[in-house]
C-alpha cells in the first residue's frame, strides 16, 4: 500500500523526465570540458541515445536503475502495484536490449553508465569514472557498462 495520496502520487511521478537527467547531465558536462562534442537523444538511432558522438561511432545511455531494473542497491520492486511494475520495467529492458542490438549491428559501440556508478553509497569516484569513459572513446572496445562499486566493471 502506498503512503502518499494518489495526488501527491501523482505530482512526484509527473516530475520524473525521461531525458535531461542530473546523472546525464553531469556526465555531457565533463565530456564538454574535455573537448568532446556530442549529439543529444539523436532521433535517427534506435532508443534516441543519451549521447552520441558520431566521430567515434559511439553512443552514451546513463540509465537510471530503478527504470531499467539494474540489479543494485537503488534498484527496490515497488510494494503496491507489483504486477504493473514488473510488466513495466520487463518491457524497458527487452527495449533495451533490443536498442543495443540494432545499435550494434550498425557498427556502433555502446557504453551503460548506471545510476549507481554516479550516487548512492556504492558510487564510483567521478575522476575515475570519467577517465574510464574517455579510454573507451577514444581506445575502442565494442561495449562497456559502468556500475557502482558493489559490482564489477563489464
Amino acid at each position: 500500500m502506498d503512503n502518499l495520496s494518489s495526488q501527491t502520487r501523482s505530482h512526484i511521478m509527473a516530475s520524473i523526465h525521461s531525458k535531461d537527467t542530473k546523472p546525464e547531465i553531469l556526465v555531457r558536462k565533463a565530456l564538454y570540458s574535455l573537448g568532446f562534442r556530442y549529439r543529444c537523444h539523436y532521433k535517427n538511432l534506435p532508443g534516441k541515445p543519451d549521447i552520441v558522438l558520431p566521430k567515434y561511432r559511439a553512443i552514451i545511455q546513463v540509465n537510471g536503475c530503478f527504470w531499467h531494473g539494474h540489479d543494485c542497491h537503488i534498484f527496490k520492486m515497488p510494494k503496491s502495484r507489483t504486477e504493473f511494475w514488473e510488466n513495466k520495467i520487463s518491457r524497458n529492458q527487452i527495449r533495451d536490449e533490443a536498442n543495443h542490438y540494432q545499435v550494434t549491428l550498425s557498427g556502433w559501440r555502446n557504453l551503460v553508465i548506471w545510476e549507481c556508478a554516479l550516487q548512492g553509497k556504492e558510487k564510483q569516484d567521478f575522476d575515475w569514472l570519467i577517465g574510464e569513459v574517455v579510454r573507451w572513446i577514444l581506445v575502442g572496445g565494442s561495449s562497456l557498462e559502468l556500475r557502482g562499486k558493489g559490482k564489477p566493471t563489464l
